[in-house]
């Protein structure tokens, strides 16, 4: 018979018909063309077909039975298949090749299994595979100790151990193969459609499904290989992708959650990490330079970087593990930022302490205060102009100290010893002083009015005077004023007294700086009046008449015209209206008269007028940052003075690097060729002949 037996009703003689009706017939199985067992019948031989009647063209009824007793067994055919099976374990075991084809071993175990042979031929195997590994094992044990030689050669035994086993041949492999096909489809589909924190939550259950269905169902070897492809596929090839979508907008939203499931996962694919810390550096840079460089945002400028700062920080300890590398490179975004707006964040912070420092500010205890300063210290640890804060932070305490306008003289020096601690004493030399001159005065003051009293000098005026040491304290613009003649005794006396004490010195008043206590008389009753000298100027004037214009309190008082509208404008024109301007009107114009207002009242007795104060103005802005200006050359002319001395000799961009390394503030190659050239000029150093790049030191 041939290898397949068809059955064609249509296709059957009439005489064959005959010849096989009312027949039974055994159709025997055919082996495969290459192999022939030597059982007595094939285990699947069909029994014959009974009661098979062919009609004319059709099959009425069509039945298959078994044979009623299975075929024998052939003598010794179970020990021959088994030493088939044997010969070919001990082949991959020994990586040499197999003499026998895999379907006839199949055939074999199919054959052996199907006589209830399967539990015997188990304990066969298993015995013959614990015999190998015990071999290897021992060998294991002769091997030398060395960790590293003997770590390698336990790796490679398991390698091979498990490379020789069926399960990862003819499943294992094809099986991650269509995992990583079907997930690549997957992850396209996920980046596609998902918003981002749904694409997260959507892989941390993916991933979670496979582990289970790993530890059910497969072996626990392939979970790791099993694992990594679903990580790859699902994150490994859209990390970008998945960032772009949605990171930023986890940030802003500080979905601490979900950013703490990102950074999980993408801990587990190979550069994850790395690639989230770009995007996260990138969101830092975008987010810190949309309020930097916005001088919209100028006045709140300090307290949103306050509150980004604590955003970040939070976010990295919480989502982010603490990771050292997220921690550095917040640092190096936030100094990258905050320095693209040269000097402007430095003056702010500088203003936003004096706003925290100056009394009246009932916004925090002290406690809160300090943490406060220190948050503020971080922030004045990125920027490079810290000489700008200090001129600007120098300027703002000297009001503070002088007006006496401090909230706390315990947080004032907290400040100035959390400076010390940042740029060293020099920085804080200056500062230092002016505290140290409010010192002295007290002890002064104390002086003088035991002088005074020896003296027997009359009067009626109680005066305090703050003696400043020029070269601490910020550069003021003295102002010619015209004092009342009691106010001019005062000074006389106090010059004598000083000048006696400590020949040789040189005062200068500062008349801008200068404050007084009035007693005042309403009719409505009695009033303490905290001014100005300049408001004090212009209110005595009413001991002597009943109203004045314009023009000649600028003649009696000697100020210049846009102090003294300022100064009218907050006696006349503010809460406290102990003048009547006429006209009325918000601004002082030409031709207004002014007049005592006899009916004045207030609930307090004591009373701050307070000047009308300008936005810090161009001019004083101008002299600040000249003073700056001026001390960054000076500090620059030390620093090529101090290179050269040492170098002797050197060329060019050496010496603008060695520069770059000293000095703590932003440079411009233009400027620091400005110094060179100043200091050749002045002999300090001068160019070699032959090379113009090369300069050499003069001593």
């Amino acid at each position: 018979m041939a290898e397949e037996d068809s059955f064609s009703s249509s296709a059957t003689t009439s005489q064959e018909q005959e010849q096989l009706e009312n027949r039974n017939l055994i159709v025997p199985s055919v082996a495969a063309d290459h192999h022939t067992d030597d059982l007595t019948e094939a285990s699947t031989t069909l029994s014959g077909f009974a009661g098979v009647k062919l009609g004319t063209g059709s099959v009425k009824k069509l039945v298959i039975r078994n044979f009623k007793d299975k075929p024998l067994i052939l003598e010794n055919y179970t020990e021959e298949a088994w030493q088939k099976l044997k010969e070919a374990v001990q082949a991959i075991q020994n990586n040499t090749s197999v003499q026998y084809s895999l379907e006839e071993l199949y055939q074999s175990v199919k054959n052996l299994c199907s006589y209830n042979l399967s539990a015997n031929l188990y304990k066969q195997l298993k015995q013959l595979c614990e015999q190998h590994i015990r071999a290897e094992i021992h060998q294991l044990r002769e091997y030398s100790l060395d960790t590293g030689p003997f770590l390698k050669k336990m790796d490679k035994c398991w390698q091979d151990h498990a490379r020789q086993m069926i399960y990862q041949v003819s499943f294992e492999n094809k099986f991650l193969e269509e995992t990583n096909r079907f997930y690549a489809a997957e992850g396209r589909k996920l980046v596609q459609k998902k918003e981002i924190p749904g694409c997260l939550y959507h892989i941390k259950n993916l991933l979670e499904e496979e582990v289970d269905r790993v530890r059910a169902y497969l072996s626990l070897n392939t979970q790791k290989l099993l694992i990594a492809i679903v990580e790859k596929q699902l994150l490994g090839e859209h990390l970008s992708a998945v960032l772009q979508k949605g990171l930023s907008y986890l940030l802003d939203e500080n979905r601490v959650e979900d950013l703490s499931l990102l950074y999980q996962l993408f801990s587990r694919v190979e550069c994850g990490v790395q690639v989230l810390l770009q995007h996260w550096i990138d969101y830092i840079k975008k987010f810190g330079n949309s309020i930097v460089t916005n001088p919209v945002k100028d006045k709140t400028m300090v307290q949103e970087l306050l509150d980004f700062k604590d955003k970040i920080d939070f976010i990295i300890a919480t989502s982010f593990l603490k990771n050292e590398k997220f921690i550095v490179a917040m640092k190096d975004a936030f100094e990258t930022f905050i320095n693209k707006r040269s000097n402007k964040p430095a003056q702010l912070l500088a203003k936003y302490v004096d706003s925290k420092l100056r009394a009246g500010n009932k916004e925090a205890t002290d406690e809160e205060l300090e943490e406060l300063l220190d948050k503020v210290i971080i922030l004045f640890r990125f920027i490079n102009g810290k000489d700008v804060f200090e001129a600007f932070y120098k300027k703002d305490l000297a009001r503070r100290l002088l007006l006496g306008k401090s909230a706390s003289v315990d947080a004032e020096k907290s400040m100035l010893s959390k400076l010390k601690q940042e740029c060293g004493t020099a920085f804080t030399n200056k500062l230092q002083g002016m505290f140290k001159d409010m010192e002295l005065s007290k002890d002064i003051m104390i002086q003088l009015k035991q002088y005074m009293q020896n003296q027997n000098i009359p009067g009626n005026i109680e005066l305090t005077v703050s003696i400043l040491t020029t070269s601490f304290w910020p550069t003021y613009i003295p102002k010619e004023i015209q004092l009342p003649p009691e106010m001019e005794r005062l000074q006389e006396n106090f010059r004598n007294f000083y000048l006696s004490k400590h020949s040789g010195r040189k005062l200068q008043w500062q008349s801008t700086l200068g404050h007084c206590v009035l007693k005042a008389e309403f009719k409505k009753g009695k009033k303490e009046l905290q001014v100005t000298l300049f408001q004090t100027l212009v209110l005595l004037m009413f001991n002597e008449g009943d109203h004045f214009s314009l023009e000649e309190i600028k003649m009696a008082t000697g100020l210049e015209d846009r102090e003294l509208r300022r100064t009218l404008q907050s006696l006349a024109c503010g809460r406290a209206r102990v003048l009547i301007k006429n006209p009325k009107g918000k601004d002082v114009e030409d031709g207004d008269r002014f007049f005592c207002n006899e009916e004045f009242n207030h609930k307090l007795f004591k009373i701050k007028i307070n000047q009308i104060q300008e936005k810090e103005t161009i001019e004083e802005h101008t002299i600040t940052t000249q003073r700056v200006f001026q001390d960054r050359q000076y500090q620059i002319d030390a620093a090529i003075v101090r290179i050269m001395k040492i170098r002797k000799t050197l060329n060019h961009n050496v010496l603008l690097s060695e520069l770059y390394n000293q000095l703590k503030f932003t440079l411009k190659p233009s400027d620091l060729k400005k110094r060179i050239e100043s200091l050749i000029e002045r002999d300090y150093m001068e160019r070699d002949k032959e090379n113009p790049n090369q300069y050499k030191y003069i001593a």
